[in-house]
């Protein structure tokens, strides 16, 4: 048995000094708060990625909902064998209406809390007053514990999320406090957005007054309850505290003394959509330890030291942290932007097409509890996507790319023509039902799994010279680069029409139902994948030079390795994947990338390749001191990595369908790796 809370502790995030690039975060899946070196949100202007501060819940709309809408912009319509299917591409005008749709709803930065420090010549400290800084974020209770001292004099912070609410506790100790040199202030940020790109956006605007009110609803002695307008959204903050005066110091900020004759501070912030609770300090302090360590102590472990392959320690603290950072920032009831909670990327929107990358692995770690929730999610997401494939002509439902609360897909020159989101759903059922094989869970999704089957098979054209059913075009291929009136008969989404398909025909069997017989009939008879010189190629019009479309994802490979490759050739997949591996530009390639082909790696037996896949020495595979997996200046976090990883490891040791009995198929056969685990589920 693996001594579980040892494996963890190894990896405890433990900073001595401000990591500006790698800022670390307490939440429960719903709701996570992102802190500085001091606990709290002192200095973010020092930090070189926002101190985020969100909520699945917290979205708005600027002016009003339906500002716009498509009519504002003019669907275009692409040439589809014989007919017009409308998109919502960008236009070459109305760039007022097409800058709205994508940014809005967006989601809010809730607020910052933070403490005001002062010199003792009354001066406010700044971040390079600081010294003696200890910072460790204990993953085993989901507790951040902050030390740090102003000229001499120390402060210990802990700061803690609870469980289920969107609520922090707070408890400061300092002699400061008697001086009255420590303060606490709360301040809430404009929801104007400076730009039309995301990237340029990221930071909250905490400078302007306008497009929003902050107004105290009620207040006493020790509490203060706050309203929240911007537009025609709102939301409410309870804030309670052990004893203090209250003052506000501007429009949107308020600033909390704490009584000069206690050496202890604590309190509580809560944010809801209306009427927050707060519990006290301590109900949150013990409820978090409960809940994380309920959370180790369930679901999958692997322990790896005892290997000797040096890279073995970094890929154990890889996958600790990935556990905790997806379950804080993916775990939540609709599938999570790729940053989770950390700060905006893509106006706050959600890619349909990375909810595998973000969910797969809770299934296959034993935690498909984590996944069911934005499964559900789909439910109430079908309506949309049925108007959807009816507005454009095919039966069934068509799961949007990028889109919000609201469930409207944004516009976008490349979102609306991506396909590869729409098996996922079915796809992520099948893992769910394998770790509950219960009649409810086939009732339960059987509609999600019906109308997304129809539209598959809705969606492909027979032609007659193939003989056989093909994709696109219009399409563009999960490798984003191509033109999207060219592409026809991408690998992996060939495979995986097939692979989606056939489940749907299974899920229908177990249900004693009978599914469309058009299911079986499209699956058995799709187009080969396309191939030149022995190797596999994005899609069937692309030029045969491999070199020409060796950047951005290498997603042909993803055939056979997410997928089994039941139309794939393994060796010319070997062929292909080696070449990937020499000749791809890989500054070019995501996070997720690198899992990816580690998959394929290991369904063609090439455990050394997998392992350097994983452990690839470039940029996009990047793992920070905090765990996340850094990409870019503006995408310093990318949970699709995370949640690659911990997929990619479970199938290397695990296996897939036919390799159960195996011990670790996927790693090299070297004697370097000597790995414990429990609680890990195959992939099919």
């Amino acid at each position: 048995m693996i001594e579980r809370q040892k494996v963890i502790q190894r990896h405890f995030p433990h900073y001595d000094k401000p990591e500006p690039l790698s800022p670390l975060s307490v939440g429960n899946g719903r709701y996570a708060f992102t802190a500085d070196i001091t606990g709290l949100q002192s200095f973010p202007r020092d930090y070189e990625v926002p101190l985020g501060h969100q909520s699945e819940w917290a979205w708005h709309f600027k002016q009003k909902p339906e500002l716009y809408n498509f009519e504002d912009i003019k669907l275009q319509k692409l040439e589809t064998y014989g007919r017009q299917v409308p998109y919502p591409l960008r236009p070459e005008d109305k760039e007022e209406a097409y800058h709205w749709l994508r940014q809005n709803p967006h989601r809010l930065n809730l607020g910052q809390i933070g403490f005001r420090l002062l010199k003792e010549n009354n001066e406010v400290v700044v971040l390079a007053d600081l010294i003696d800084s200890d910072q460790v974020l204990n993953l085993w209770e989901g507790v951040l514990y902050s030390r740090f001292s102003i000229e001499g004099q120390p402060v210990s912070v802990i700061t803690v999320c609870h469980p289920i609410t969107n609520e922090i506790g707070v408890k400061v100790n300092s002699s400061l406090i008697c001086s009255g040199r420590l303060q606490v202030f709360m301040r809430f940020p404009s929801p104007e957005i400076p730009s039309t790109r995301w990237e340029e956006a990221i930071f909250p605007n905490y400078e302007g007054i306008k497009g929003h009110q902050t107004i105290v609803l009620s207040q006493t002695e020790d509490s203060v309850r706050i309203q929240r307008k911007l537009d025609e959204d709102n939301y409410e903050v309870g804030w309670q505290w052990s004893s203090g005066d209250l003052q506000q110091v501007s429009t949107h900020e308020w600033r909390l003394v704490p009584d000069k004759q206690a050496k202890e501070c604590r309190f509580t912030v809560s944010f809801a959509a209306e009427v927050p609770e707060n519990h006290c300090f301590e109900a949150i302090y013990k409820a978090s330890k409960e809940h994380w360590e309920q959370f180790w102590m369930s679901g999958g472990a692997i322990d790896f030291s005892g290997s000797t392959d040096s890279r073995a320690a970094e890929l154990e603290r890889r996958v600790v942290l990935s556990q905790f950072l997806t379950a804080v920032h993916c775990a939540g009831s609709m599938p999570p932007q790729e940053t989770g909670y950390m700060y905006n990327s893509w106006f706050g929107k959600f890619h349909l097409e990375m909810h595998w990358w973000h969910g797969v692995h809770f299934a296959l770690w034993g935690r498909e509890e984590l996944l069911v929730k934005s499964l559900d999610w789909y439910l109430t997401l079908l309506p949309y996507a049925k108007q959807l494939a009816e507005e454009q002509g095919y039966k069934g439902a068509r799961w949007p790319k990028q889109i919000g609360i609201d469930r409207k897909q944004s516009p976008s020159p490349i979102a609306p023509l991506l396909i590869w989101q729409q098996p996922h759903p079915i796809a992520l059922a099948e893992y769910y039902y394998r770790a509950n094989p219960n009649r409810e869970v086939l009732v339960r999704w059987k509609d999600i799994i019906k109308e997304t089957a129809d539209f598959m098979v809705s969606y492909v054209v027979w032609e007659d010279d193939k003989q056989a059913y093909v994709l696109g075009p219009p399409l563009i291929p999960s490798q984003e680069c191509h033109d999207p009136n060219m592409s026809k008969n991408p690998p992996y989404e060939l495979e995986y029409w097939k692979f989606g398909l056939e489940l749907a025909a299974n899920w229908m069997e177990r249900l004693g139902e009978e599914g469309n017989p058009k299911w079986l009939d499209v699956s058995s008879r799709l187009s080969m994948p396309p191939h030149n010189d022995g190797v596999y190629l994005a899609h069937e019009n692309c030029s045969n030079t491999f070199e020409q479309f060796n950047h951005d994802h290498p997603s042909m490979v993803a055939a056979l390795g997410l997928l089994p490759g039941h139309l794939i050739d393994s060796e010319m997949m070997r062929h292909t994947l080696k070449r990937v591996q020499t000749d791809w530009q890989w500054e070019t390639a995501w996070g997720w990338d690198f899992p990816m082909c580690a998959m394929t790696a290991a369904r063609l037996g090439e455990g050394d390749l997998a392992i350097n896949f994983l452990l690839m020495d470039t940029t996009k595979n990047t793992y920070l001191p905090n765990g996340h997996n850094y990409q870019t200046p503006s995408l310093s976090c990318y949970l699709p990595g995370n949640g690659g990883l911990l997929t990619a490891l479970s199938m290397m040791i695990r296996g897939w369908e036919g390799t159960e009995d195996q011990s670790l198929p996927g790693f090299p056969r070297n004697g370097k790796w000597k790995i414990q685990w429990e609680g890990l589920h195959p992939m099919i």
